[in-house]
């Protein structure tokens, strides 16, 4: 979670100045309301002759809670590591739910892990990305970051989805095909070339195919949300309350579609666009993480950081010599070109550590792996109870997309996002064949329309390289009466890091008022 402060980007900069007018006030007109640093955003206020949207849904208490926590801190605080420096208590569980896999429709039996975060009445439940850290640790960390008044008021309550984290996290790749998966050359371009690519990842599916046979297509955000439908009864909550963060945020718009008289008060912290299929979307993420790269190579320059001048250049050069060359950690990680580009696509989302992860890459060019490694391995290795983020990651992907694309067609794709962004277009358009030999789900996911849910506040960030703004924005759009925040800073997440953001969180979710829809917040 990108939390840093950075200089507006040049959109940025005229989109304020082009708003400037319409600070903090709400009207007529459909100018963003600019909220300047130090102020409250606006709340909504009724239009004349429209009807009022739909109520913010009560917060209500627990009754009849039947989950049995137990202590978790001494663990918890291992796995924060750094930023354990708390006295924050936290108490875990487990959650049983139907598996419901495909072919056998409402049988078998899943458990879910559970993370209780702070002693506010109300529980608030997180959900993180998938690719991202399990949603306990996620949960512990927000713990620690949002105000009091919403601390005072919530339990942050994280889910580990189903096959991630400490729930039952799915492991049948190998870890040598999780390597030639991520490493793979970057720079690969005709369809032969690709084909090598196809073949692995059929090999990963064939690992996948054969130990976990049904439960492979019961892990999927359709049924993620019965998982968090399941969570609501066992806190005894009228309405679940949550908090969903990037791809995240796609599961409480698929309990909005499923138990939408069940969805209480949902923030989404960026979205994917409901608008784009799996080609789109990959599209949009390139674009958006090329942007994100200027960002961190201009903070690069700036900072006299240790890629030097021309920190895009360095980068190629990277590539081109780990191509000649591979490089290993001591841990038996390989770093390679497509090893460096999987590392700069998951970390230049988290502002913060843009000078660790320069330093990471001018030491790899010096024939140091361990560096990169580091953020390779949550990736690739299974670690005690919590395996390796990388399958069930890829499995929800590819049970969430029907698009399956063939060599030739991915081979055209990578010449033509190439050439809008040189470094990272190849990547996302490589990474498409990576559900290419798995099976079709039976049904795609359901448009967002949340018609029977309360009012959703959704937050955006101006450069994010996860959850692209304009595909946030049309999340927005699709549900009726949700307010948009969009913090005018750069990095995957707004949560934190903002005050303006911070009294948008507190007026919704502690107060039930919602902020003007169209709001910006300063960087």
């Amino acid at each position: 979670m990108p939390r840093g402060r950075a200089a507006f980007g040049a959109t940025a900069v005229a989109l304020v100045v082009a708003t400037i007018g319409a600070a903090c006030t709400v009207g007529p007109s459909n100018r963003p309301a600019v909220v300047h640093d130090g102020d409250a955003p606006p709340v909504v206020a009724p239009t004349p002759g429209k009807p009022p949207p739909a109520a913010v849904r009560p917060l209500g208490a627990p009754e009849g809670a039947k989950l049995s926590w137990s202590d978790c801190t001494s663990q918890t605080r291992f796995r924060l590591g750094a930023a354990a420096g708390t006295a924050m208590r936290f108490e875990c569980a487990r959650v049983s739910n139907t598996l419901d896999s495909p072919s056998r429709p409402g049988r078998g039996t899943t458990r879910i892990a559970v993370l209780k975060a702070g002693t506010g009445p109300v529980p608030l439940v997180v959900v993180n990305d998938v690719n991202g850290e399990p949603g306990t640790l996620f949960a512990a960390r927000l713990a620690q970051q949002l105000g009091p008044e919403v601390m005072g008021t919530f339990s942050l309550v994280g889910v580990d989805r189903r096959g991630t984290g400490e729930s039952e996290h799915l492991q049948c790749v190998p870890e040598s095909i999780r390597q030639r998966l991520i490493g793979f050359d970057p720079t690969a371009k005709d369809s032969t070339k690709i084909n090598e690519l196809l073949e692995v990842a059929r090999e990963a599916s064939q690992e996948c195919m054969l130990d976990l046979d049904e439960q492979l297509p019961a892990n999927d955000t359709w049924r993620t949300a019965s998982d968090l439908e399941k969570v609501r009864e066992l806190l005894g909550m009228r309405h679940l309350h949550a908090l969903g963060s990037g791809e995240g945020s796609r599961v409480l718009t698929v309990y909005a579609e499923r138990y939408g008289d069940k969805a209480g008060r949902f923030v989404l912290d960026g979205s994917p666009d409901p608008t784009s299929d799996g080609i789109g979307l990959a599209q949009a993420r390139a674009a958006a993480t090329e942007a994100t790269f200027s960002e961190f190579a201009d903070d690069c320059v700036k900072r006299g950081c240790s890629l030097g001048s021309d920190p895009k250049k360095s980068v190629n050069d990277l590539v081109a010599k780990l191509a000649e060359k591979s490089l290993t950690s001591s841990d038996g990680l390989a770093v390679t070109g497509g090893s460096v580009m999987f590392a700069l696509t998951e970390s230049l989302g988290e502002r913060s550590s843009w000078p660790a992860l320069g330093d990471a890459l001018a030491k790899a060019a010096s024939g140091d792996a361990g560096p990169v490694a580091a953020l390779l391995a949550p990736v690739i290795k299974n670690k005690s109870t919590v395996g390796a983020r990388f399958d069930g990651s890829m499995i929800t992907a590819c049970n969430d997309t029907t698009v399956r694309i063939p060599p030739d067609r991915a081979a055209q794709l990578i010449k033509e996002w190439g050439a809008k962004s040189p470094l990272f277009g190849p990547v996302f358009s490589q990474r498409l064949m990576w559900c290419g030999p798995w099976p079709v789900p039976s049904q795609p996911l359901p448009p967002v329309r949340g018609a029977n849910a309360g009012p959703m506040v959704v937050l955006t960030t101006a450069t994010d390289p996860m959850t692209p703004p304009e595909g946030t924005k049309r999340t927005a759009e699709q549900l009726p009466g949700a307010s948009l925040v969009t913090w005018q800073s750069n990095g995957h997440g707004a949560l934190t890091g903002s005050g303006c953001v911070a009294t948008a969180l507190k007026d919704y979710l502690v107060d039930g008022k919602m902020p003007a829809n169209a709001t910006v917040c300063p960087p």
